[in-house]
């Protein structure tokens, strides 16, 4: 299971807010910072604040050193600093994760509390291994028509790191509190052959009852706010430490973009709070979910998908160990 504690991408951004801080405190510019140490790439500094690179003791020493910071500020970033730089474990947690995935379950590992929306899809920790492989084969088919070469990794590969990211819902004691809006449009039969579709809905009722679990269907002709439309995916990650920046993490199909800017978060959040008052509440979203998966019960023939025969979620996590029965 993955561990609870901070991620090191996480500490890389935390690192950046609080040296970004302390810089424009000491009231200096980059350049001046650049100048004054005498590094030879002006980018270093920009990597460092925007938490994208794997930050250097040293570099961090010096910085705190030109921003005149007390003991107790110096000790902690450090602190922090070393706990960006180590890899080791989470490449032992998540052996047999793609880069992509580890990425992000190193932005969800802490979180007290994680708020998705995607206008076309099941989001990657409430999909089953039928639905993500179906997903995952198709859009290395798009990746196959543009000329790119194909990827190392198996697509079983990507399934299993998804569903290792997912034994964060049910992790103990402190599982985050997850919402999330769901378009109709994600489960219908555009998404899936039948089976597929069929055991999705089932894990979706079983994880809908989960307490730290809230899922909103947002139906296709539901008006969001003055005629809203949401342009893309995105989900908004909120740490338990408060000193960690709330995050915000963009989708955009082929290409990923992750912020921590208040204007941008305070918009997105706004967003949220639109979908999700125009969706259907917890409760009718339950009935939904059981309605849509009866019609689709008997239309459904037994079958064998990608990773075996279709089975219940419950008698296949519970033989994961994933969930505990209720």
């Amino acid at each position: 299971m993955p561990p609870a504690a901070p991620s090191p991408i996480l500490r890389r951004r935390r690192l950046g807010v609080e040296l970004r801080r302390l810089r424009e405190a000491a009231g200096l510019t980059g350049d001046q910072v650049i100048e004054r140490i005498g590094w030879a790439s002006a980018s270093k500094l920009s990597r460092l604040e925007n938490g994208r690179s794997r930050p250097d003791p040293q570099d961090v020493g010096d910085l705190l050193d030109l921003y005149g910071v007390d003991q107790a500020v110096h000790d902690e970033l450090l602190g922090i600093t070393s706990e960006a730089g180590d890899m080791r474990g989470w490449l032992k947690n998540f052996p047999v994760m793609t880069q992509q995935q580890r990425s992000w379950a190193e932005l969800e590992a802490g979180c007290a509390e994680i708020s998705e929306y995607n206008p076309v899809l099941v989001p990657g920790l409430l999909q089953t291994p039928g639905y993500a492989q179906v997903r995952i084969v198709s859009a290395r088919q798009v990746g196959a028509g543009a000329g790119e070469p194909e990827p190392d990794d198996e697509p079983e590969t990507e399934v299993q790191a998804r569903m290792a990211r997912q034994s964060l819902l049910t992790r103990e004691p402190h599982a985050p509190r997850y919402t999330a809006v769901l378009e109709e449009a994600a489960l219908g039969r555009r998404a899936g052959p039948p089976e597929v579709l069929h055991e999705q809905l089932l894990q979706l009722c079983e994880l809908a009852l989960l307490p730290n679990v809230t899922l909103h269907v947002l139906l296709r002709d539901t008006q969001i706010g003055n005629w809203y439309l949401p342009p893309t995916a995105f989900s908004v990650y909120r740490f338990a430490d408060p000193l960690d920046p709330e995050t915000l993490a963009i989708e955009g199909g082929f290409t990923d973009v992750m912020s921590t800017e208040a204007i941008a978060l305070n918009r997105y959040k706004v967003v949220f709070e639109w979908l999700c008052t125009s969706a259907l509440n917890a409760e009718d979203t339950l009935s939904w979910l059981i309605e849509s998966t009866g019609r689709l019960t008997e239309a459904t023939p037994p079958s064998t998908v990608a990773f075996g025969p279709a089975t219940a979620p419950t008698q296949r996590r519970r033989a994961s160990g994933r969930l505990t029965d209720r």
